[in-house]
């Protein structure tokens, strides 16, 4: 696997930078700069990890992030925080089309011209982005600002054949055979790009995107009658016995049936079966990041746009709402200097553009609202870790349009906000409605006690969250972030 970037954490010949990120950061010298691989997927859910040998050969090897959240679990609002190190009150971008959301109102705001590969190009880096870019970036020649190289697929990448891919302004169109099989050609790609960085001696940044596991959940033909006895997971919430406590738009839903929950395993078999490419894309980025003699001094990190829920809270497959099924997701880096190993530490993905910034030496814009993750890379103390991450979202979602409008019984909640702490969940719904769960004693999310809280803990959740969703600015966010 690349052991290359993962560097197994003791690479003190590349060692993690030593300054906060900003202006007065001494600029690395080319022959010192690290590389960056980030492999990102869609809808992946930590249970899927089980079933991937080379991520979790990477999980050994680098620092696991066991409290990392989304701003929204939902694509195109997730992904655009990726890029911005924004929450969707900055971007702008609430939805996955419209005129709140998509790859349309991420480029009218200006926020393209925002992201970490604009940064990173500007201080002398080789970018790539390769996959799924935006909801709504579709059979169109744009490519976006910052990126040396432009791999950018639309929503036919969703089933993994017969997609349209812009290769640098060129449109070209993806066909029915197994070579054609979209994640195998971005991993080709990947490799391709790893080569001639090496060749030329430059620094790079290298994203790939893919669409797995996200419905239809296309498995690479060789991986399709793989896996067929996998069960997705029954913990304490699937299939909830109570939810009367629950709110307004969960409470109405019946016990699933079991057609439903033979359609769920259906499922679960096909999101197994997708992700075997995904894995096997990253041993492939790997080994040839050994084979270049690029491992010691690459970050390679892994994560997922957001969570997936499959029965839990009687809920038939998908995403969009608070609880940890949906904004819970992986979270893993291997490097120079990285320890390996787990981080409770709260962290949401607004910290992966100033963390990439940093790891460079490249400045970090003051508009950035996420703080860098170094510290905690390096198995440091983080005195100034947050006490709660933010989570916004706008719904329900109603466009026919949209791969991801949530299918029948599947959960659309109103729009709501929520804070996620180490030990509690708290929302707040559009419609007055609230939740909160005591994760100390109930992890599973099953009862909602909102009502008998202390109106004391009640006033500091309701001080943080409207801190939260009101601040602009990593300074400002994270004095919000205190519960205070």
């Amino acid at each position: 696997m690349i052991c290359l970037l993962l560097v197994l954490m003791g690479c003190a010949a590349h060692p993690l930078p030593a300054q906060k990120g900003g202006a007065g950061r001494r600029t690395p010298a080319p022959a010192e700069r690290p590389n960056i691989v980030f492999v990102l997927t869609d809808d992946l859910s930590t249970d899927l990890l089980q079933y991937m040998p080379n991520v979790q050969r990477l999980q050994q090897e680098g620092r696991s992030f066991t409290n990392y959240f989304v701003t929204d679990s939902f694509c195109c609002p997730s992904r655009s925080s990726i890029f911005t190190g924004q929450f969707p009150h900055d971007t702008g971008v609430y939805t996955n089309g419209g005129p709140n959301g998509g790859f349309n109102k991420f480029t009218k705001a200006g926020k393209d011209r925002q992201t970490f590969a604009v940064a990173l190009r500007a201080n002398g880096y080789r970018t790539a982005m390769m996959g799924k870019y935006l909801n709504g970036y579709d059979k169109t020649a744009y490519v976006p600002p910052g990126w040396s190289q432009w791999d950018g697929v639309g929503t036919g990448g969703y089933g993994g054949f017969h997609y349209i891919l812009n290769e640098n302004g060129a449109l070209s169109t993806g066909g029915t055979s197994p070579s054609d099989y979209l994640t195998d050609v971005l991993s080709a790609k990947g490799t391709t790009f790893i080569d001639r960085s090496a060749a030329e001696h430059a620094p790079f940044l290298l994203e790939i995107a893919s669409f797995a596991p996200h419905l239809p959940s296309t498995p690479a033909p060789r991986d399709s009658h793989r896996f067929l006895d996998a069960r997705a997971p029954r913990g304490p919430a699937f299939n909830e016995s109570d939810i009367t406590d629950k709110p307004q738009w969960l409470r109405s839903y019946r016990k699933l049936k079991r057609s439903q929950l033979a359609k769920i395993n259906a499922q679960y078999v096909r999101r197994v079966q997708s992700v075997q490419a995904v894995d096997r894309m990253v041993g492939r980025l790997r080994s040839t990041l050994q084979a270049r003699g690029l491992a010691e001094n690459t970050y390679f990190v892994f994560s997922s746009d957001n969570g997936y829920h499959m029965g839990e809270h009687r809920l038939m497959p998908g995403k969009t709402t608070a609880f940890d099924t949906d904004i819970r997701v992986p979270l893993i880096v291997a490097g120079p200097s990285v320890r390996a190993g787990s981080d409770a530490t709260l962290a949401e993905n607004t910290d992966l553009a100033p963390t990439f910034e940093e790891l460079t030496g490249t400045p970090v814009p003051a508009s950035v609202d996420g703080r860098s993750l170094v510290p905690l890379l390096r198995g440091e103390r983080d005195a100034n870790a947050p006490g709660a991450v933010l989570v916004e979202h706008h719904g329900p979602s109603l466009s026919k349009d949209d791969p991801d409008r949530p299918g029948p019984a599947s959960g659309n909640p109103p729009s709501y906000t929520a804070i996620r702490t180490l030990d509690a969940l708290y929302v707040e719904y559009k419609d007055g409605d609230r939740e909160y769960y005591d994760l100390r004693t109930d992890p599973y999310e099953l009862d909602n006690t909102v009502a008998t809280l202390p109106p004391d803990r009640l006033a500091q959740l309701q001080r943080t969250l409207h801190g939260l969703r009101t601040c602009h600015g990593s300074r400002r966010c994270s004095i919000a972030a205190r519960l205070g």
